[in-house]
């Protein structure tokens, strides 16, 4: 058995003369609410219908302000599912003069329940859709996202597909991530794409442009299970066992700022779900006029053997 902690994490650093520290932040990360219409198994933010926690126009306008000081090269809009929050068009409407890469990670469902209004605000405003398409096999996929999401899914990818999106030389980005649905690592990134290109293509003349297959953080929800089914012990030491010093060479909490729906600052998504503060210090965005200088200190747990394992995490 191998213990996992914090500070088993630091010491794997040391002992592959990893450094790990911020760099210049080139993303912002928005989560606009735990609030979801799906309740995922494997979601480390135990996001779902239940939740109340949204962002609000106010504390958007706030992180406004602060992204036009920050030359940021992306904002990543997350939750929850943020086409729940009722000013997401606000939010990027008010992004936009910033002329930087904006892009929505959407559940798929959420999306087609707002129907074609959004999605056509979204192409209109030419921003980057990235989705969780867990599963080719829609058993599998609804053990994991419930009831009815496989053909949800497969319906709101045409739809999105009939708008541009996913096509080549339209320039309307559709991403795909894939996560395990038990305690295991993924496999390959570049044979699975391969493989759902192919049949999504063959089966439902379903196209996108990439596919990022991500191993799932033993937090929220998913670590519940995890403990639950008495595989948490064995999940950390596959984690663990699988450390590659390459990946933490690129871990997106060097270059990437995760902003809470409430304002608070992290250093990644994974930490707002630990609630590990940026640096270990609880910040409101109002508190900062700039990005974090390069060299600040980054929070870590032992989920962050998740980022470090195999290719890695960002």
């Amino acid at each position: 058995m191998i213990e996992t902690t914090h500070n088993t994490f630091i010491k794997t650093l040391s002992k592959n003369n990893v450094i790990l520290e911020r760099e210049r932040a080139t993303t912002l990360q928005i989560n606009t609410g735990l609030l979801c219409d799906r309740q995922c198994a494997h979601c480390h933010l135990s996001a779902g219908p239940e939740r109340k926690e949204l962002m609000s126009r106010e504390t958007m306008k706030q992180i406004v302000d602060f992204a036009s000081t920050g030359h940021f090269a992306v904002i990543d809009i997350t939750g929850g599912a943020p086409e729940l929050n009722p000013n997401l068009p606000f939010l990027i409407e008010s992004l936009m003069p910033l002329e930087t890469g904006i892009m929505l990670r959407s559940n798929l469902s959420a999306l087609k329940n707002k129907g074609k209004p959004l999605m056509d605000f979204l192409r209109e405003n030419r921003i980057n859709i990235v989705t969780s398409f867990p599963s080719l096999n829609e058993l599998q996929t609804e053990s994991i996202r419930g009831k009815g999401s496989f053909s949800t899914g497969i319906e709101t990818l045409k739809m999105l597909n009939a708008l541009g999106y996913g096509l080549p030389d339209s320039g309307l980005v559709l991403d795909l991530v894939v996560n395990p649905s038990g305690a295991f690592l993924p496999p390959s990134q570049k044979s699975l794409e391969k493989r759902f290109k192919a049949t999504l293509e063959q089966k439902w003349d379903i196209r996108f442009n990439r596919l990022f297959c991500f191993a799932n953080a033993p937090l929220g929800r998913f670590r519940s299970w995890l403990q639950e089914s008495q595989n948490f012990e064995g999940y950390m030491q596959k984690l663990l066992t699988a450390f590659n010093p390459s990946a933490a060479g690129g871990l997106m909490c060097r270059t990437l700022l995760s902003v809470s729906w409430d304002g608070y600052l992290f250093d990644c998504d994974f930490n707002q779900a630990a609630r590990l503060f940026m640096g270990n210090r609880k910040t409101h965005i109002t508190e900062l006029t700039e990005p974090p200088a390069p060299g600040s200190s980054i929070a870590v747990g032992e989920h962050c053997f998740t980022c470090t394992a195999g290719t890695g995490f960002t």
